[in-house]
């Protein structure tokens, strides 16, 4: 890989103040090869000034660069910058014709043959700062252009682009030139795609994937169709601006290192999106959600565009929130007049438990910071903080303002944004303006308070009563304001389990001096932040915490209860509650619990924190018993085939809890679980990762069920259980797979990093602890930020809640100087790291 230069806030500031870019015309010749790609280029821009500049660009070889006519010496690239000196000022034209490399690390174009068929496909990926790896560019976001793409493909392929390509002939397409957007938004997509097209509104809509995905794209097609069209009609009755682009393709590509990209007219999907094998409806509402999530870009991000890298939460934070609350206010209803399986339940309870938990936990590491963090030095600094924090959190302040604000008049500023900045570019204080025009409340003073600063509130009930009147209390450890809803409940005293709301009511945090007392008997439980409109660790009053533990799933309201949930998550991980006493409060209600995004959440931290990381090891094969008790009761809960995706979810972690080999293994060699469901290549696949862990299967089942099937994705599962044997060998070959050759792709080396580490191999893998962190730093300097950011997460050796791990880790921060998203990933998992070493400890 090139060493290149990373392009600085200053830079980018002083060069939008000299350059003002019209036009690329580029075009791709994808027909040179396996390894490498053609791509000329020529831009069209004017200098203010006479003044030196520069251009970015990675290529394999620069054959040449013009400038004005005049030949330039290719040899002045340096550090993937072409100097362009002495510029003078008024109208320039610069070509540069260069043959590029392919990327199998999902970072420019990525090229990737399917195992299935053999079927060749490519696609760009050019987010952050990425560009200069398919074209030149002056790559930043505020120097917007239009954009002409060509591309030369093979005769059998069709190509997508950001506008609707027409194919001229001999393999040559032509995309309609772009309205003005940034550099990291152009996308191109190649190769023999299975596609899907229809019509709305008189816009084309297309869905594509790999052939080898046909069938599972056709059996959802309707499906994803219909959540584009609600999501489309939703987004036009909220915003004036119409949809400002000519067509709406969704490109659902392999080893995709996202969950999608919010390319204007071509957004690009992880192709695991294309469901091969059973899913739950709360993953169907996830998928759902993450097109609403990249629709919501067409506005927020591609018509109107951050100016440089710290206002990155007025792309996310938005997209995040408007995917949510939109799709849960579009709910089309089947013949049956029931909802449709994308559309279940309310989207902010899955928001709470699997993306608002991702926004506390980043927020509380060393790491964390504002929302809009005020200098964000340079590009590679500004890739950090695509996180728990620039997605949930923000998403979660514009919930609590809207709240504040009112939704008329958030939606007034923010057309009041659209119509200001429509195909320019905006920050923050141009945003919080617009937001100001439209109310009379001062939020240039919640901004500061919510946007500029890091870490999470804590609001602490305490509740005091006479007869007759109660009050409560809530103590506030942060400086934000907070408006919330207290939701109040009483026991049933039919059943002495259940519990009724006796009332809602809203308050805001800090109180008044003295808080209002309310009328009645003491409430068995009440929730501060009961719809779960703000962000703020909750500590429930004594009573209610009792309440809580005994009486959990008797909570009427789903969103309630997750509250609930992650007032005990957070207890747990602050060790203000054993660990053992959150796996026994989820085996008592869990079998109970009907939202499966709650049973989903409570058993994934259950599993894959209490259990592998919060209890000492000597505890946790009693943690695992408790964690297949539970499964169990859910399975044998779900056996009228009434809660098909309870019963899945309870399946799936039946087998990761499974601590003897018996049982799933006969459920592999019957192909199903008795009673169902019928064993898919994902459940397969998990059932042999398992076997691996536990010694039950060796390289001839691998390779067995590899030639069953023989997909990318049955290649990922061969990776991940082979890593996952307990054979002296098989770790090393795992090990130089992923940190001594550069062969696997982004995905294979997380497959390979998943298997790795494994609790019940911990003295197998224990030589390989103090290897992880030099030759971690080694190959994250050799292969870019994505396998660093897989080197650093999954690869990771979190299963060694040690403090020699914690030792080795600190100094290699200190001494070795790893890559920026290294070093990002170790501060992270060493402070969990140390948080779970303070847990077992207390």
């Amino acid at each position: 890989m090139a060493c290149m230069s990373v392009l600085t806030r200053d830079e980018a500031q002083n060069r939008a103040q000299l350059i003002d870019v019209h036009r690329y015309t580029i075009a791709l010749d994808l027909t040179a090869g396996d390894e490498t790609f053609d791509s000329r280029t020529r831009i069209r821009f004017g200098a203010r000034a006479d003044a030196d500049s520069f251009v970015e660009i990675d290529p394999a070889e620069l054959r040449s660069v013009t400038l004005d006519g005049r030949a330039l010496d290719p040899a002045l690239l340096e550090d993937g910058r072409f100097p362009l000196k002495n510029l003078t000022a008024g109208e320039h034209e610069l070509l540069v014709d260069a043959r590029m490399r392919y990327s199998r690390t999902g970072e420019g174009m990525h090229r990737f043959t399917d195992p299935s068929d053999g079927e060749t496909y490519v696609y760009t990926q050019l987010f952050l700062d990425d560009v200069r790896r398919v074209f030149a560019a002056f790559d930043q976001p505020d120097l917007k252009a239009v954009f002409e793409l060509t591309v030369t493909a093979p005769e059998h392929w069709t190509v997508l682009a950001n506008g609707v390509t027409e194919h001229t002939g001999g393999g040559v397409w032509k995309a309609a030139p772009t309205p003005p957007v940034s550099t990291y938004l152009v996308a191109v997509a190649a190769g023999p795609w299975h596609s899907v097209r229809a019509e709305h509104r008189g816009l084309p809509f297309g869905l594509h994937c790999r052939r080898s995905l046909a069938p599972h794209l056709e059996a959802d097609a309707e499906e994803l169709l219909e959540i584009t069209r609600a999501c489309f009609d939703r987004y036009h009755e909220k915003f004036e601006e119409p949809y400002p682009f000519d067509s709406y393709d969704q490109a659902f590509v392999p080893e995709f290192n996202a969950g999608a990209m919010e390319n204007p007219g071509l957004v690009t999907f992880r192709d695991e999106f294309v469901y091969r094998s059973a899913v739950t409806d709360t993953e169907r509402q996830r998928r759902a959600m993450v097109v609403a999530h990249e629709m919501a870009h067409m506005w927020f991000g591609d018509l109107v565009t951050l100016r440089w890298w710290d206002d990155i939460w007025l792309n996310e934070s938005f997209a995040e929130y408007m995917g949510y609350q939109t799709l849960n206010e579009v709910t089309p209803a089947s013949p049956g007049g029931q909802p449709p399986r994308w559309r279940g339940a309310d989207t902010w309870t899955d928001f709470g438990v699997s993306r608002k938990t991702w926004g506390y936990d980043a927020d509380q590491r060393p790491s964390t910071h504002p929302v809009a963090p005020e200098h964000v030095e340079d590009t590679a600094s500004a890739l950090l903080n695509f996180d728990g924090i620039s997605y949930a959190k923000g998403a979660s302040a514009l919930r609590q303002l809207v709240a504040w604000l009112g939704e008329k008049d958030f939606l007034a500023g923010i057309n009041t944004h659209f119509e200001r900045y429509r195909f320019a570019n905006a920050g923050l204080a141009e945003f919080i303006d617009s937001l100001a025009s439209a109310t009379e409340r001062d939020v240039h003073a919640w901004a500061d308070a919510w946007l500029r600063t890091s870490g999470v509130d804590t609001l602490t009930a305490s509740v005091d009563a006479v007869p007759g009147r109660w009050t409560l209390t809530l103590d506030r450890d942060g400086g934000r304001p907070h408006r919330v809803t207290v939701g109040v409940y009483d026991r049933d005293l039919g059943d002495g389990r259940t519990l009724t709301l006796r009332e809602r009511y809203e308050t805001d945090v800090p109180q008044a001096a003295v808080p209002e007392p309310r009328p009645g008997t003491r409430p068995a439980l009440v929730v501060p932040n009961d719809l779960d409109l703000t962000y703020a660790k909750i500590r429930l009053d004594e009573t209610s915490l009792g309440t809580a533990l005994r009486g959990l799933s008797g909570i009427p309201d789903a969103l309630t209860r997750a509250v609930v949930w992650n007032s005990l998550r957070d207890m747990v991980r602050d060790g203000d509650l054993a660990p053992s006493a959150y796996l026994a409060t989820a085996a008592a209600h869990l079998p109970e619990e009907t939202d499966i995004a709650l049973v989903q959440g409570v058993l994934a931290f259950a599993s894959g924190e209490v259990a592998d990381h919060y209890l000492a090891p000597d505890r946790r094969p009693a943690a695992l018993a408790t964690l297949t008790d539970l499964c169990r009761d859910l399975i044998r809960r779900t056996e009228d085939g009434d809660h098909p995706g309870l019963r899945l979810v309870a399946v799936r972690h039946c087998i990761d809890a499974a601590s003897r080999p018996e049982t799933i293994a006969a459920w592999l060699a019957e192909g199903t679980v008795p009673g169902g469901p019928e064993l898919d290549p994902e459940l397969r696949w998990r059932i042999l990762a398992r076997l691996a862990v536990l010694g039950a299967v060796d390289e001839t089942a691998v390779a067995e069920e590899l030639r069953r099937d023989p997909s990318a994705t049955g290649r990922e599962g061969a990776a991940r259980c082979r890593a996952a044997l307990p054979d002296p060998d098989a770790k090393a070959r795992a090990w130089e797979a992923m940190f001594g050759s550069d062969d696997l792709s982004n995905y294979l080396f997380t497959a390979t990093a998943q298997g790795f580490w494994q609790p019940e191999q911990a003295e197998l893998v224990r030589p390989y602890v103090a290897r992880y962190f030099k030759d971690a730093v080694a190959v994250a300097a050799r292969r870019g930020p994505a396998i660093a950011t897989a080197a650093g997460r999954w690869a990771f050796p979190a299963h060694a809640v040690e403090a020699e791990t914690l030792k080795l880790g600190e100094k290699t921060l200190r001494k070795a100087d790893p890559v920026p998203a290294l070093r990002r990933q170790f501060t992270d998992r060493l402070d969990d790291l140390a948080r779970a070493l303070r847990v077992q400890e207390a």
